[in-house]
């Protein structure tokens, strides 16, 4: 007789299933995604390393010859800033969207 292998229950909830005390008051940041296009090289490290799946790879070519990305889910960005910080040629880079009325 063959062992069943059983669901694990967990895999339903949320990743994270207890909530912080002060989840109320933080604001979670968004970020508006800038891309010097031209300036690519197709290395895909923004979005493979991108924590929100943000970017992906366009179909198009860049003046050199290289797919560049794009933001196909913009409004997910948290502007962790982390595709900065992995582009080795700087042609993307991130701006934080002020919340209107917050004065942040």
């Amino acid at each position: 007789m063959a062992d069943k292998v059983q669901p694990d229950p967990r895999e339903d909830k949320p990743k994270y299933w207890r909530r912080p005390l002060d989840a109320d008051t933080v604001k979670v940041p968004h970020g508006e995604i800038h891309i010097l296009v031209d300036r690519c090289k197709g290395c895909q490290f923004c979005v493979t390393y991108c924590p929100r799946d943000v970017l992906e790879m366009s179909e198009d070519f860049n003046t050199k010859g290289y797919h560049y990305p794009v933001a196909q889910n913009d409004p997910a960005c948290v502007n962790c800033r982390l595709c900065e910080m992995l582009c080795p040629e700087f042609a993307i880079f991130c701006v934080e969207i002020k919340e209107e009325g917050t004065g942040k």
